[in-house]
């Protein structure tokens, strides 16, 4: 017995119940259904199929027995395969198909399935989301479980491709064959690898029949700690009725999101067998569970039942009192073929092709509206089935709780939302997360440990880009971030420190004012200065007397003033450099030393000149009387500036450092 496949009944006959007390939808005109429990056998589905539609247990092909109350369309469950077979048949008849199970590319073909409309939102993101799931807590080690169907390629395909982007690895993947239902032991002896691997992280993707036996396997042998991430098409709480649940206590559940129907809870707990006493299923619990007996042939009236008995009571929280993704589909199914059926009703009232309140279509008639039908739900969620204007799926993320043994509870702890900002994605209560007995804290699930600041990884040949050694970085080269691919040269002003995964700025030397020499200099120039600067304050002071007149008083003054200057040119050398004192260094110097050289020479020839005196000529004498010997000054210092100019013009002196010299 299936407790999820019993909730998608209930979920079917509370959406009935509801759109037939809503005046608003189908006025005079009540609803009604047919429920069918087909086994999972091609034959048995095919034979159903028929007989649905010749509406008797006569197999009649090509002919049908109603007159009156023609189903509309028919719903059919979450099995791709069973909604497959059904479509084909159906597709013959163009018999309206609706589907409550996951999205399905393969049901979206119109050109194969033109009657078949699916309820569910478009599950592209998933893959996108699970990755994400994986760089949030840095697992980069997982392992991947998959069913291999038609849509086994194209779903390893694309989380092969976000894993890569993201740099998570897969560590096995394991394919199930699709409709495998082997034994314990040949789960066992076929892939020991999921339970073996390193990976802590296992993707059980599209659970289905096919995992029955594995998942029990993993279930008996506990030991096998590991973080299962679900997606939740297939209800483990409650599908196996002998699980033990201790393994996937603190696994993590992908389900879509869908809007709370705030009445569904109280129809199951109102759901009792005087209420409808046409459901035998419901009989056969109260009578199992309610200690209620028959009290007649006919197995359908009881008698002493439990009083106050609800299906909230029954044991082990075996029938979920939210709805399901999957219920929540089969609910919204029924409303789209009810608008469907509004719409169709109106539009014949517009154009007279009815009388007498009674509404006589065909099921093909349909179609058009159930391609066009927009609405929103008894939640205010819009909906519509056209698979080029579908939605694509928000997920929840469910936590498992069974601690301590039995609570089988999901707690939502987290959403992922595919239209959010890139980033923001991902939203998760990390504090809620209860995980597996054997971790005390955030499972880590990596094939190497990583590589701390002072190592680089270095890749482990035939092994994925997450198996790795760690080495340590060549001299003069860091890392100074976790798991680096290379390590970093420092700058020339910078060395590397003993760690090696930090630069540390090289001490500047330089003259400075404090070191030894730099006060010897600056104290030897403001002393030589100080002295000149003394001498020319002597010539100042006796300017009058005839030894200063006769010793050329204006080229002493100049040679005085240059020289205290020359004296002070050391003090540029001294302290740290920049550009301006770079350039003016030498040539302050260079100018300075012209100046007083020229001077030198120029009072030298006029002494020379002043011994010729004894023999006069018109030459001599005119310079001696014009001083032109005073021009010597400006015309060597020219000569000096003009140099100065070219070399500065050409090649300037520059700041430079030695990066080497210890």
């Amino acid at each position: 017995f299936k407790w999820r496949s019993y909730q998608f009944s209930l979920a079917f006959i509370f959406a009935i119940e509801e759109i037939n007390r809503n005046t608003h939808i189908l006025p005079n005109t009540s609803l009604g259904f047919e429920l069918y429990n087909v086994v999972n056998n091609h034959l048995d589905i095919l034979q159903e199929t028929l007989l649905f539609l010749i509406g008797m247990r006569i197999n009649i092909p090509n002919y049908t027995c109603r007159r009156e109350n023609k189903p509309a369309a028919l719903l059919t469950g979450t099995s791709w395969e069973t909604s497959i077979q059904i479509g084909r048949l159906l597709n013959l008849y163009k018999y309206p198909q609706i589907t409550f199970g996951r999205f399905d590319t393969i049901l979206s073909d119109r050109g194969q399935f033109s009657s078949l409309y699916q309820t569910a939102p478009r599950d592209i993101f998933l893959s996108h989301g699970i990755v994400i799931l994986m760089v949030h807590f840095s697992w980069t080690w997982v392992g991947l479980v998959l069913i291999d169907d038609h849509n086994a390629a194209e779903i390893l395909s694309n989380l092969r491709g976000e894993m890569d982007r993201n740099r998570v690895c897969v560590a096995f993947v394991e394919m199930i064959p699709f409709n495998w239902m082997n034994t314990v032991f040949k789960s066992r002896t076929m892939h020991p690898q999921i339970l073996k691997s390193s990976a802590n992280v296992v993707i059980i993707y599209d659970v289905t029949k096919s995992l029955y036996a594995l998942i029990i396997y993993i279930s008996i042998h506990s030991s096998a700690w590991k973080v299962w991430i679900i997606k939740s098409q297939w209800d483990v709480t409650t599908d196996v009725p002998y699980f033990i649940f201790d393994p996937f206590h603190g696994s993590l559940i992908f389900a879509q999101h869908h809007a709370e129907i705030s009445d569904f809870r109280k129809f199951i707990q109102t759901y009792n067998p005087s209420k409808y006493p046409g459901d035998h299923i419901l009989a056969l619990l109260w009578n199992t569970y309610f200690n209620c007996s028959f009290s007649g042939p006919d197995c359908k009236s009881l008698v002493n039942c439990l009083p106050n008995a609800s299906l909230e009571m029954l044991p082990g929280n075996a029938l979920e009192m939210d709805m399901s993704e999957e219920s929540y589909n089969v609910y919204n199914s029924v409303y789209a073929v009810a608008h469907s059926l509004h719409e169709m009703t109106v539009k014949q009232v517009e154009i007279h092709h009815h009388s007498n309140g009674a509404l006589n279509t065909y099921p093909w008639e349909v179609h058009p509206y159930l391609k066009n039908i927009h609405f929103k739900n008894g939640a205010e969620e819009l909906m519509v089935l056209d698979s080029q204007r579908k939605f694509d799926a928000v997920y929840d993320i469910f936590n498992l709780w069974n601690f301590p043994d039995g609570l089988r509870q999901k707690i939502k702890v987290g959403t992922f939302s595919p239209n959010s900002p890139p980033g923001q994605e991902l939203f998760l209560s990390d504090h809620m997360i209860q995980w597996g007995i054997r971790f005390a804290e955030v499972p880590r699930s990596v094939c190497s440990e990583s590589c701390v600041p002072g190592f680089r990884k270095s890749p482990q040949e035939g092994k994925a880009a997450c198996c790795y050694d760690c080495t340590h970085c060549p001299d003069n080269e860091i890392s100074n971030e976790t798991d680096m691919d290379h390590c970093v040269r420092c700058p020339e002003s910078q060395y590397v420190n003993t760690e090696q995964n930090n630069c540390l700025q090289k001490a500047v030397t330089f003259l400075s004012y404090e070191d030894p020499l730099g006060k010897a200099l600056t104290y030897l120039a403001l002393g030589f200065s100080a002295l000149t600067a003394g001498v020319l304050g002597i010539f100042v002071k006796y300017h009058h007397t005839p030894i200063v007149k006769a010793n050329n008083q204006a080229l002493s003054y100049i040679l005085l003033i240059t020289l205290i200057f020359c004296f002070l040119c050391p003090l540029l050398f001294i302290g740290h450099p920049n550009t301006a004192t770079c350039i003016l260094q030498q040539y302050t110097f260079a100018v300075l030393f012209t100046v007083a050289h020229s001077t030198v020479l120029a009072k030298t020839v006029t002494v020379v000149l002043a011994f010729k005196i004894s023999m006069p000529g018109r030459l001599i004498r005119w310079i001696m009387i014009s001083r032109a010997t005073n021009l010597i000054i400006p015309v060597c210092t020219l000569i000096q500036l003009v140099l100065c100019g070219i070399w500065l013009s050409t090649s300037p002196p520059f700041i430079d450092s030695d990066a080497y010299t210890e």
